[in-house]
């Protein structure tokens, strides 16, 4: 049994040298059509890391030819399969530009904007590839209306719109939180208007209320009174909007306060 254990592994790795060496053989030498035949062969068998030498002096040798065009489309789809998206991404992203007209433009279009997506981060970190992503798929979506591939695009991208909207609504509970007064009153409004169907939008809202409260106490004298003014103007849309909210209570406590601090304001002049 050990003897017969032992001859297979001896034949294994002897197919795997043998292998090897008629790869390494195929990539040295001259012969296209050759590398063309084993490329495909590994492809095939999804050996994605070793097709992209011998596909990349295939496209270098014959960049304008048919062979050269699917040579191309593989090395991006064999990075894509490994995992290397940044890679993927350039050679897919390109290939849409030197064959636009290729039977592979639009799947290559869309395994682009893919790549765009498996790079966008969790929502604390930089969104940049996060907002690439969903231009991507947009410029997609514009190309080919009627593939159908556009229902899971529109759904990647509402995905995508709820990881920027989180991390833009951290960032208003942090400067919250922080006491930043200034940096949450501004970053509560644009939050507003960027996400106005958010479900977060009371919560911001009163984010807004709080803090506006707090930079109007907190002003100098010259800048008092009309910070008092937002405040309120920021009290009243909020129950207006929000009537039955739990934090009712709180808020008008904000504008109480600021009412007396408006009648002393006035009261001084």
């Amino acid at each position: 049994m050990i003897q017969t254990y032992r001859l297979s592994f001896i034949v294994v790795l002897s197919l795997l040298f043998f292998a090897c060496s008629d790869y390494n053989k195929v990539i040295k030498g001259d012969d296209y059509k050759r590398k063309f035949e084993l490329a495909d062969e590994l492809y095939t068998d999804k050996q994605f890391a070793r097709t992209i030498v011998l596909y990349e002096q295939i496209y270098q040798r014959m960049p304008k030819t048919g062979e050269g065009e699917l040579a191309y489309f593989r090395i991006g789809k064999s990075y894509y399969e490994e995992g290397d998206y940044y890679m993927a991404g350039y050679y897919l992203g390109a290939f849409t530009q030197r064959f636009p007209y290729s039977v592979k433009a639009q799947e290559s279009l869309f395994l682009s904007a893919m790549c765009s997506v498996n790079n966008s981060p969790e929502s604390s970190l930089d969104q940049n590839d996060t907002e690439l992503a969903i231009n991507n798929l947009q410029q997609f979506i514009d190309t080919y209306p009627q593939s159908s591939l556009v229902d899971s695009c529109n759904k990647i991208m509402d995905r995508l719109h709820l990881k920027l909207e989180k991390k833009d609504y951290d960032a208003v509970r942090l400067y919250s939180k922080t006491e930043n007064f200034r940096a949450a009153v501004t970053s509560a409004t644009s939050f507003m208007q960027d996400y106005p169907r958010s479900k977060n939008r009371e919560e911001v809202m009163f984010i807004l209320v709080k803090n506006a409260y707090y930079l109007a106490l907190n002003s100098v004298d010259e800048k008092k009174k009309e910070r008092i003014e937002q405040a309120m103007e920021r009290y009243r849309t909020f129950v207006a909007e929000f009537p039955e909210s739990t934090h009712d209570a709180e808020v008008d406590g904000y504008n109480d306060a600021l009412v007396k601090e408006l009648e002393k304001l006035t009261t001084r002049k």
